[in-house]
């Protein structure tokens, strides 16, 4: 099975970290910065109806130290 992911919103992306232990601190226009216990943070942004692309998907997942099998759980 393919590690990839289905295109998703910025929303869902939000609600799949929520999932996991992040909240989010502050908005700032569109974009939503959020925090774990761990300390770990990224900024994701909430446009509607456009998708995450691939590559600022995979950035936020790192910064988050959360693996693609994990976000696909929790979604």
């Amino acid at each position: 099975m393919s590690d990839r992911l289905p295109r998703i919103t910025g929303k869902q992306l939000l609600a799949g970290l929520e999932a996991l232990g992040f909240e989010v601190v502050r908005v700032r226009g569109s974009h939503h910065f959020i925090r774990d216990h761990g300390g770990h943070t990224t900024i994701v942004p909430v446009h509607s109806g456009e998708t995450i692309g691939p590559g600022l998907l995979g950035k936020i997942l790192r910064d988050c130290e959360v693996t693609r099998g994990q976000l696909r759980e929790v979604l």
